[in-house]
């Protein structure tokens, strides 16, 4: 199926609320559910796309990214399968995560198919932030992480269980995974159907509790994570790094990790935007007469520029491609290195330099007219202004 907009998909417009995000989501996940369109692959594929489409729409994080660079987001974008790049969901995991948002957990049509869906318990999202040089934000960089989280109890692989031992039908729901309660309201008998407070929602319950993890499935441990930070972020961007954070019970779907970005001071660029500014400090000769000099880049090479004779405080020079790329392609291609000029005026001259100075300031030459001092104005004004 051709990726498709998600605020299209939902058919809901670009400033929808987020009550109106999930309304719009609930009633296509009623018309496309499976247990209405048994078989029907192409109700199970658009069930899935308004899945993925209301699990970016709903969070307001990732909404203002996907509104900003669509599915070329930072950290592998939003089209790289189900749920933001995550990949690898199937339907339970669905049923799991937005259960909420039929009314039940997992359940369906007054039961969503009388809870022959059971949950896969989420882990929870990590936050993690990453301090980034100019360099490593112009080449993009892997970081190594050593992270403390929930991971799986290695001695029940993840089930709760002990060995051997396995699961049982849950006497209080009897398997559906939901409690159902009737009661007498004004508008007659009101039927509210509540996830199991006994089994959260599996339908079974363990019958003999893992001592290592006390049958949550998880226990606290350590992994060092590679995170891959594409080149050209910027400040207070996040990478999402899909299913490296706690562990989910039960073998669930494990969280992400968010990987907050911050830049550290360059002593010799300022950053703006995707160009980069070196402040040149010209000497007063080579102003005068003309000549080259050398400009450093942020790859750590230097490049030589042409400076014309007579060339003014405030003039600017523009090196082409010299500066930060798009974050993954999402932009204009590849910055510039612009360099502003200022012109180097000694505080104290020896008698000779004194003498020859004095000199010149008796030459026309050196008397700046009015046309000339209406020029160097106008070049800071455009600096400024």
């Amino acid at each position: 199926m051709e990726k498709r907009d998600y605020y299209e998909v939902l058919e809901v417009s670009r400033s929808a609320s987020g009550d109106e995000i999930k309304k719009a989501y609930r009633k296509l996940a009623i018309k496309y559910h499976p247990d209405r369109n048994p078989g029907d692959a192409e109700a199970e594929a658009k069930f899935k796309e308004a899945a993925e489409a209301y699990d970016v729409l709903h969070d307001p994080q990732k909404r203002q990214q996907y509104d900003q660079f669509g599915f070329d987001a930072p950290g592998g974008g939003f089209g790289g399968g189900p749920f933001g790049g995550a990949g690898g969901f199937s339907m339970d995991d669905i049923f799991s995560m937005f259960g909420d948002v039929f009314g039940g957990h997992g359940g369906g049509f007054g039961g969503f198919g009388g809870g022959g869906h059971a949950p896969k318990f989420r882990g929870s999202d990590l936050r993690l932030k990453v301090r980034l040089s100019l360099q490593e934000v112009a080449t993009g960089v892997t970081k190594k992480f050593k992270v403390r989280k929930d991971v799986a109890c290695e001695h029940c692989h993840g089930s709760g269980a002990e060995a051997g031992s396995g699961t049982e039908t849950c006497p209080n729901c009897h398997g559906s995974g939901v409690e159902i309660r009737t009661q007498q309201s004004i508008f007659g008998m009101m039927q509210t159907q509540t996830t199991c407070h006994v089994c959260n929602g599996e339908g079974t319950i363990i019958k003999n509790k893992c001592t290592h993890c006390q049958g949550e499935g998880v226990v606290k441990g350590e992994e060092v994570v590679e995170i891959k930070i594409p080149a050209g972020v910027a400040e207070g961007m996040v990478v999402n790094v899909p299913g490296k954070g706690n562990a989910g019970r039960h073998n669930g779907v494990a969280g992400n990790i968010q990987v907050y970005i911050e830049e550290e001071p360059n002593d010799t660029f300022v950053r703006d935007g995707q160009n980069v500014i070196y402040n040149l400090l010209l000497d007063f000769p080579t102003a005068t007469l003309g000549g080259q000099v050398d400009i450093p880049t942020i790859d750590g090479s230097n490049v030589k520029i042409k400076i014309e004779p007579g060339t003014q405080p405030g003039k600017t020079l523009r090196l082409r491609g010299k500066g930060l790329p798009a974050v993954q392609g999402y932009g204009s291609g590849t910055g510039d290195l612009v360099v502003h000029i200022s012109i180097y005026v000694p505080k104290e001259l020896n008698k000779d330099e004194k003498k020859l100075i004095e000199q010149l300031r008796d030459s026309e030459n050196f008397r700046g007219d009015n046309s000339t001092k209406r020029s160097i104005f106008e070049n800071f004004k455009k600096l400024f202004c």
